[in-house]
Protein backbone atom coordinates (compact mmCIF):
# COMPACT_ATOMS: atom_id res chain seq x y z
CA UNK A 1 0.00 0.00 0.00
CA UNK A 2 1.39 3.36 -1.06
CA UNK A 3 -0.92 5.54 1.05
CA UNK A 4 -4.30 5.91 2.77
CA UNK A 5 -6.33 8.82 1.42
CA UNK A 6 -8.53 9.99 4.30
CA UNK A 7 -10.57 12.44 2.27
CA UNK A 8 -12.38 11.03 -0.77
CA UNK A 9 -15.78 12.36 -1.80
CA UNK A 10 -17.91 10.37 -4.19
CA UNK A 11 -17.40 11.68 -7.77
CA UNK A 12 -20.76 10.27 -8.80
CA UNK A 13 -23.55 12.32 -10.43
CA UNK A 14 -25.71 11.61 -7.38
CA UNK A 15 -23.44 13.64 -5.11
CA UNK A 16 -22.06 16.20 -7.54
CA UNK A 17 -25.26 16.99 -9.46
CA UNK A 18 -27.85 16.56 -6.71
CA UNK A 19 -26.37 16.96 -3.21
CA UNK A 20 -23.80 19.50 -4.46
CA UNK A 21 -25.87 21.21 -7.14
CA UNK A 22 -24.92 24.89 -7.27
CA UNK A 23 -21.90 24.34 -5.04
CA UNK A 24 -19.66 22.49 -7.50
CA UNK A 25 -19.08 25.48 -9.78
CA UNK A 26 -17.72 27.61 -6.93
CA UNK A 27 -15.52 24.75 -5.77
CA UNK A 28 -14.14 24.22 -9.27
CA UNK A 29 -13.21 27.90 -9.47
CA UNK A 30 -11.62 27.79 -6.01
CA UNK A 31 -9.55 24.68 -6.77
CA UNK A 32 -8.95 25.77 -10.39
CA UNK A 33 -9.77 22.32 -11.67
CA UNK A 34 -12.71 20.71 -13.43
CA UNK A 35 -14.47 17.94 -11.53
CA UNK A 36 -14.88 14.75 -13.55
CA UNK A 37 -17.81 12.42 -12.89
CA UNK A 38 -16.80 8.81 -12.21
CA UNK A 39 -18.68 5.66 -11.28
CA UNK A 40 -17.71 3.85 -8.11
CA UNK A 41 -16.29 1.03 -10.23
CA UNK A 42 -14.08 3.49 -12.12
CA UNK A 43 -13.03 5.13 -8.86
CA UNK A 44 -12.07 1.76 -7.39
CA UNK A 45 -9.89 1.01 -10.41
CA UNK A 46 -8.24 4.43 -10.17
CA UNK A 47 -7.27 3.90 -6.52
CA UNK A 48 -6.23 0.31 -7.12
CA UNK A 49 -3.91 1.49 -9.91
CA UNK A 50 -2.39 4.02 -7.48
CA UNK A 51 -2.08 1.36 -4.76
CA UNK A 52 -3.89 3.75 -2.40
CA UNK A 53 -6.73 2.92 0.00
CA UNK A 54 -9.51 5.51 -0.28
CA UNK A 55 -11.62 6.51 2.72
CA UNK A 56 -14.99 7.22 1.12
CA UNK A 57 -17.15 9.85 2.81
CA UNK A 58 -20.93 9.80 3.13
CA UNK A 59 -22.78 13.14 3.35
CA UNK A 60 -25.84 14.33 5.24
CA UNK A 61 -26.66 18.03 5.49
CA UNK A 62 -30.38 17.71 4.82
CA UNK A 63 -31.60 20.02 7.58
CA UNK A 64 -29.41 22.99 6.65
CA UNK A 65 -29.40 22.59 2.86
CA UNK A 66 -32.53 20.64 1.95
CA UNK A 67 -30.36 18.52 -0.34
CA UNK A 68 -30.37 14.71 -0.58
CA UNK A 69 -27.86 12.81 1.51
CA UNK A 70 -25.25 10.33 0.35
CA UNK A 71 -26.50 7.29 2.28
CA UNK A 72 -24.24 5.42 4.66
CA UNK A 73 -25.49 2.21 3.08
CA UNK A 74 -24.18 3.32 -0.33
CA UNK A 75 -20.69 3.90 1.04
CA UNK A 76 -20.74 0.64 2.99
CA UNK A 77 -21.77 -1.32 -0.11
CA UNK A 78 -18.98 0.27 -2.15
CA UNK A 79 -16.49 -0.79 0.54
CA UNK A 80 -17.90 -4.32 0.49
CA UNK A 81 -17.73 -4.48 -3.31
CA UNK A 82 -14.17 -3.07 -3.51
CA UNK A 83 -12.37 -3.93 -0.27
CA UNK A 84 -8.91 -3.48 -1.80
CA UNK A 85 -9.70 0.08 -2.84
CA UNK A 86 -12.14 1.44 -0.24
CA UNK A 87 -12.89 1.80 3.41
CA UNK A 88 -15.44 4.33 4.56
CA UNK A 89 -16.85 6.90 6.96
CA UNK A 90 -20.56 7.45 7.40
CA UNK A 91 -22.24 10.78 8.02
CA UNK A 92 -25.02 12.04 10.26
CA UNK A 93 -26.77 15.39 10.42
CA UNK A 94 -26.21 16.72 13.97
CA UNK A 95 -29.31 18.91 13.68
CA UNK A 96 -31.42 15.72 13.60
CA UNK A 97 -30.65 15.22 17.30
CA UNK A 98 -31.61 11.81 18.66
CA UNK A 99 -32.05 10.42 15.15
CA UNK A 100 -28.44 11.27 14.37
CA UNK A 101 -27.23 9.53 17.53
CA UNK A 102 -29.29 6.45 16.68
CA UNK A 103 -27.86 6.38 13.16
CA UNK A 104 -24.37 5.95 14.62
CA UNK A 105 -25.30 2.40 15.64
CA UNK A 106 -26.22 1.71 12.03
CA UNK A 107 -22.91 3.17 10.83
CA UNK A 108 -21.01 0.89 13.18
CA UNK A 109 -23.07 -2.16 12.17
CA UNK A 110 -22.30 -1.42 8.52
CA UNK A 111 -18.59 -1.74 9.27
CA UNK A 112 -17.76 1.90 8.58
CA UNK A 113 -14.80 3.26 10.52
CA UNK A 114 -15.92 6.76 11.39
CA UNK A 115 -18.19 9.73 10.82
CA UNK A 116 -17.65 12.77 8.62
CA UNK A 117 -19.09 16.07 9.88
CA UNK A 118 -19.03 19.43 8.08
CA UNK A 119 -19.96 22.16 10.57
CA UNK A 120 -20.11 24.91 7.93
CA UNK A 121 -22.43 23.09 5.52
CA UNK A 122 -24.41 21.40 8.29
CA UNK A 123 -24.74 24.74 10.11
CA UNK A 124 -23.89 23.55 13.61
CA UNK A 125 -21.42 24.56 16.28
CA UNK A 126 -19.29 21.53 17.22
CA UNK A 127 -18.68 22.86 20.74
CA UNK A 128 -22.39 23.19 21.54
CA UNK A 129 -22.98 20.68 24.37
CA UNK A 130 -26.27 19.75 22.75
CA UNK A 131 -24.11 17.55 20.52
CA UNK A 132 -22.32 15.81 23.41
CA UNK A 133 -24.52 12.67 23.09
CA UNK A 134 -23.31 12.34 19.48
CA UNK A 135 -19.66 12.35 20.49
CA UNK A 136 -20.32 10.13 23.50
CA UNK A 137 -21.86 7.51 21.22
CA UNK A 138 -18.96 7.77 18.74
CA UNK A 139 -16.52 7.27 21.60
CA UNK A 140 -18.51 4.28 22.84
CA UNK A 141 -18.59 2.69 19.38
CA UNK A 142 -14.95 3.45 18.57
CA UNK A 143 -15.88 5.64 15.60
CA UNK A 144 -13.40 8.27 14.43
CA UNK A 145 -14.89 11.73 13.88
CA UNK A 146 -13.54 13.65 10.88
CA UNK A 147 -14.47 17.34 10.93
CA UNK A 148 -14.13 19.79 8.10
CA UNK A 149 -12.14 22.71 9.50
CA UNK A 150 -11.10 26.09 8.14
CA UNK A 151 -12.20 27.81 4.96
CA UNK A 152 -14.30 26.15 2.28
CA UNK A 153 -14.04 25.83 -1.47
CA UNK A 154 -17.81 25.35 -1.41
CA UNK A 155 -19.28 28.85 -1.54
CA UNK A 156 -15.90 30.48 -2.13
CA UNK A 157 -15.97 33.66 -4.22
CA UNK A 158 -19.75 33.92 -4.02
CA UNK A 159 -21.94 36.64 -2.44
CA UNK A 160 -22.23 35.74 1.22
CA UNK A 161 -20.30 32.54 0.51
CA UNK A 162 -23.66 30.99 -0.44
CA UNK A 163 -24.72 31.46 3.18
CA UNK A 164 -21.99 29.16 4.54
CA UNK A 165 -20.45 30.31 7.83
CA UNK A 166 -16.75 29.68 8.30
CA UNK A 167 -16.80 30.34 12.04
CA UNK A 168 -18.51 26.98 12.66
CA UNK A 169 -15.39 25.32 11.22
CA UNK A 170 -12.79 27.16 13.28
CA UNK A 171 -10.52 24.50 14.85
CA UNK A 172 -10.76 25.86 18.40
CA UNK A 173 -14.38 24.68 18.46
CA UNK A 174 -13.00 21.12 18.53
CA UNK A 175 -10.88 21.73 21.60
CA UNK A 176 -13.77 21.28 24.01
CA UNK A 177 -14.80 18.12 22.15
CA UNK A 178 -11.34 16.55 22.39
CA UNK A 179 -11.00 17.59 26.03
CA UNK A 180 -14.40 16.19 27.05
CA UNK A 181 -13.97 12.91 25.14
CA UNK A 182 -10.30 11.89 25.52
CA UNK A 183 -10.90 8.44 24.00
CA UNK A 184 -12.49 9.92 20.88
CA UNK A 185 -10.13 10.26 17.92
CA UNK A 186 -10.79 13.58 16.19
CA UNK A 187 -9.39 14.36 12.73
CA UNK A 188 -9.37 18.00 11.68
CA UNK A 189 -9.46 18.13 7.89
CA UNK A 190 -7.60 20.65 5.74
CA UNK A 191 -5.42 21.65 8.75
CA UNK A 192 -7.84 24.41 9.65
CA UNK A 193 -6.48 27.18 7.42
CA UNK A 194 -6.38 30.13 8.11
CA UNK A 195 -6.37 29.05 11.76
CA UNK A 196 -3.72 26.39 11.23
CA UNK A 197 -1.44 27.58 14.02
CA UNK A 198 -4.41 27.34 16.39
CA UNK A 199 -4.91 23.72 15.32
CA UNK A 200 -1.21 22.89 15.67
CA UNK A 201 -1.30 24.18 19.25
CA UNK A 202 -4.37 22.04 19.97
CA UNK A 203 -2.73 18.91 18.55
CA UNK A 204 0.37 19.55 20.64
CA UNK A 205 -1.87 19.76 23.69
CA UNK A 206 -4.18 16.82 22.95
CA UNK A 207 -2.96 13.55 21.48
CA UNK A 208 -6.44 12.52 20.33
CA UNK A 209 -6.43 15.33 17.75
CA UNK A 210 -5.16 14.39 14.29
CA UNK A 211 -4.70 16.61 11.24
CA UNK A 212 -5.36 15.72 7.60
CA UNK A 213 -3.60 17.66 4.87
CA UNK A 214 -6.33 17.36 2.24
CA UNK A 215 -7.72 20.22 0.21
CA UNK A 216 -4.32 21.67 -0.63
CA UNK A 217 -1.69 20.98 -3.24
CA UNK A 218 1.20 20.07 -0.91
CA UNK A 219 3.58 22.67 -2.34
CA UNK A 220 1.22 25.38 -1.03
CA UNK A 221 0.86 24.00 2.52
CA UNK A 222 2.05 26.68 5.00
CA UNK A 223 5.57 26.24 6.33
CA UNK A 224 4.37 26.04 9.95
CA UNK A 225 2.28 23.00 9.10
CA UNK A 226 5.10 21.26 7.23
CA UNK A 227 7.54 21.97 10.07
CA UNK A 228 5.34 20.31 12.69
CA UNK A 229 4.39 17.48 10.36
CA UNK A 230 8.10 16.72 9.90
CA UNK A 231 8.81 17.22 13.58
CA UNK A 232 6.94 17.07 16.85
CA UNK A 233 3.51 16.20 15.39
CA UNK A 234 4.63 13.53 12.93
CA UNK A 235 2.51 10.92 14.73
CA UNK A 236 -0.67 13.00 14.40
CA UNK A 237 -0.84 13.77 10.68
CA UNK A 238 -2.64 11.74 8.01
CA UNK A 239 -2.69 12.01 4.25
CA UNK A 240 -5.73 13.15 2.29
CA UNK A 241 -6.46 14.59 -1.14
CA UNK A 242 -10.04 16.00 -1.19
CA UNK A 243 -10.83 14.05 -4.35
CA UNK A 244 -12.45 14.80 -6.80
CA UNK A 245 -11.41 18.43 -6.31
CA UNK A 246 -7.73 17.52 -6.05
CA UNK A 247 -6.19 14.40 -7.54
CA UNK A 248 -4.36 12.07 -5.13
CA UNK A 249 -1.51 11.45 -7.60
CA UNK A 250 -0.72 15.16 -7.67
CA UNK A 251 -0.67 15.25 -3.87
CA UNK A 252 1.62 12.22 -3.64
CA UNK A 253 3.98 13.55 -6.30
CA UNK A 254 4.25 16.97 -4.67
CA UNK A 255 4.75 15.53 -1.18
CA UNK A 256 7.76 13.66 -2.53
CA UNK A 257 9.40 17.00 -3.42
CA UNK A 258 9.15 18.54 0.07
CA UNK A 259 12.27 16.94 1.57
CA UNK A 260 10.33 15.10 4.25
CA UNK A 261 12.40 12.27 5.81
CA UNK A 262 11.21 8.94 4.42
CA UNK A 263 10.40 7.50 7.86
CA UNK A 264 8.21 10.52 8.63
CA UNK A 265 6.55 10.44 5.22
CA UNK A 266 5.62 6.79 5.73
CA UNK A 267 3.95 7.68 9.02
CA UNK A 268 1.86 10.38 7.35
CA UNK A 269 1.01 8.32 4.28
CA UNK A 270 0.36 4.95 5.93
CA UNK A 271 1.42 4.32 9.52
CA UNK A 272 -0.72 6.84 11.39
CA UNK A 273 -3.73 6.01 9.25
CA UNK A 274 -3.38 2.27 9.82
CA UNK A 275 -3.26 2.86 13.55
CA UNK A 276 -6.38 5.05 13.47
CA UNK A 277 -8.33 2.63 11.30
CA UNK A 278 -7.21 -0.44 13.21
CA UNK A 279 -5.59 -2.00 10.13
CA UNK A 280 -2.76 -4.51 10.35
Amino acid sequence: MRAIDFHVHLPTPGWLDESMKGYVEAAEAYFRSKVVRRSLEELARDYEDLDVLAVLLAWDAETATGRPRVPNELVAQACKDHPKSFTGFGSVDPLKGDRAVAELERISDLGLKGVKLHPSLQAFAPDDEAHWPLYEKCEELGLIVLFHTGTSGIGAGQPGGQGIRLDYARPIRLDAVAASFPNLNVIAAHFGYPWHTELLAMALHKTNIYIDISGWAPRYIPSEVIRDMKGRLQDQFVFGSDYPFIQPKRCLDELATLEIPEAVLQKVLIGNGKRLLGLT
